[in-house]
């Protein structure tokens, strides 16, 4: 279980928490997918194709959604090479949805999930699945969803399904949910003391937020939350919270791999259909061979409206230490959010800047001017409002002066100037590349599916989003740049060494 598990360009900053379940690396294997492979020239016993022209052919995850009536959406991608199925549930409910002096909800509720429902005994969640043959299963919290998923053998795909409806329709019918409760609190409090009060500088991220966005905004907090308000939280509050968020109409399952759609279908009618779309106040019993029909009140509609997009008038220099080995600086950007006009031209931008040893800010601080030992830049991605970091840490004898200020230089560069073609293709390319690379998995196309629908409620936008990413030119570099990465427009947070200072750091005295 973890806070957020993707970083890189579609979704915010991870951290996995201790202990988390039955995890194996996504890109496990290094033949492309048969699914996607023939669609852009890979061999089923050869290793990776190169980088693909902007101008190829787009791979198909090719999908079947529909909606049950009580509205949750389903979609469906078969793959019959492998005998493994991934059932993947997201919750269209995250920190942003969290009220003042009530953080760290989602991530909360997402512990109390794996811990049993009304069928369900306690710790027996991942019992069955271990029994099952799971390769695969966790969930995670980001700013905008939760997810839960299991990889399993497909023989088994009946009891994923029965595990996740149980917890959708039946969590709060149990018992010892205080007990549980409590325990899961206290994993979460410590949780929270080992990623960000004992690591080193774990109160950047805090800084960053609060700098970018105003206490209204929903990202201004973080997806943990504060000790204080994991402190107070009741199992009311807890309650409360899943009956607002947690129902079908709120939801969306996905299966990918090895399964029958008319069987698959049959099964996911009869375990989440009988769950009304409002509150989850269950009744009756439920196993696998037949699930019982909860009964339920309706519950107020989801009221979301987006905050305006945030925009900084000045620079905001923050200067943190921290006992620490080297010093380091972050510089971030507000900028638009994901898949809108803006944000590919921003991830190619990032691309230029900082993606591997031929790029600008690469070639400049660590091979030419050898003042840093590391540099890199991301467009973050997020539903609500992305962020444009760069972030670098300088060599011995160097400063972090020296760094910020040739990095000034080469995004002044992009502002004033259009890059050359060579340079633009190679960007995209790459980035079209790593984009079809990262859907080896099945779990990875699952995630896909399910990122697609959230943004833009079209699982199948890869195509779209591929040329968009086509489409972007040195005319949008310069404008997206000259708009967006302004000096009178983002937040610099420096950290410096203080071997007094506590190892997640602290804001400088004046």
């Amino acid at each position: 279980m973890s806070s957020n598990p993707n970083r890189r360009r579609r979704h915010g900053r991870p951290w996995a928490a201790p202990g988390a379940a039955v995890a194996i690396a996504l890109l496990a294997s290094p033949v492309l997918s048969p699914v996607l492979a023939p669609a852009w020239g890979a061999t089923p016993h050869g290793g990776p194709t190169p980088a693909p022209a902007p101008t190829g052919q787009i791979p198909e995850l090719r999908f079947e959604k529909y909606v049950l009536p009580n509205g949750l959406e389903v979609t469906l991608h078969e793959d019959h090479h492998v005998p493994q199925v991934v059932v993947d549930v997201w919750y269209k409910v995250g920190s942003k949805d969290e009220e003042p002096g009530r953080t760290g909800f989602a991530h909360l509720f997402e512990h109390v999930m794996f811990q049993g429902s009304k069928h369900v005994g306690e710790d027996k969640h991942f019992a069955y699945l271990q029994k099952a043959g799971v390769s695969n299963a966790n969930g995670s919290t980001s700013e905008d969803r939760t997810n839960y998923f299991e990889v399993l053998p497909s023989n088994q795909l009946e009891l994923a399904l029965w595990l996740e409806s149980d917890r959708m329709g039946f969590l709060l019918e149990r018992n010892g949910l205080q007990e549980t409760f409590d325990g899961q609190r206290d994993v979460v409090k410590n949780e929270r003391r080992q990623r960000i009060e004992n690591r080193p500088m774990g109160l950047v991220n805090r800084v960053l937020l609060e700098a970018l966005y105003p206490p209204s905004h929903p990202y201004h907090h973080e997806v943990i939350g504060s000790m204080e308000d994991l402190s107070r939280a009741s199992l009311e509050d807890v309650k409360a919270f899943f009956h607002r968020y947690y129902a079908p109409s709120n939801a969306s399952l996905v299966l990918v791999g090895d399964f029958e759609p008319a069987r698959a279908k049959a099964l996911i009618e009869q375990y989440f259909g009988p769950i009304p779309s409002g509150l989850p106040i269950t009744t009756g019993t439920a196993a696998p061979a037949g699930a019982a029909s909860p009964t339920v009140a309706a519950g107020p509609p989801l009221g979301r409206p987006a905050p305006p997009p945030v925009t900084l008038r000045a620079e905001n220099r923050i200067a943190l230490e921290a006992k620490v080995q080297q010093p380091q600086v972050f510089i971030d950007y507000p900028t638009p959010r994901s898949l809108t006009d803006g944000d590919h031209a921003l991830d190619v931008t990032a691309q230029i800047l900082a993606g591997g040893k031929a790029s600008r800010l690469y070639r400049r601080l660590v091979y030419e001017l050898q003042i840093a030992q590391s540099v890199s830049a991301h467009q973050q991605s997020q539903l609500l409002q992305s962020v444009f970091e760069i972030s670098a840490t300088p060599i011995a004898g160097h400063t972090l002066d020296e760094i910020v200020r040739v990095i000034d230089e080469e995004v002044e560069a992009l502002r004033t100037r259009r890059v050359e073609p060579g340079e633009l293709e190679r960007a995209k390319n790459q980035i079209e590349f790593d984009t079809f690379r990262s859907l080896e998995a099945p779990l990875a196309q699952a995630e896909r599916l399910q990122t697609y629908n959230l943004l833009v409620g079209d699982p199948g936008y890869l195509a779209r989003d591929i040329e968009m990413y086509r489409a972007v030119d040195a005319a949008s570099i310069q404008t997206t740049a000259a708009q967006y990465l302004r000096k009178d427009g983002r937040v610099v947070v420096t950290v410096t060494p203080n071997p007094d200072a506590p190892i997640m750091g602290r804001v400088k005295s004046q």
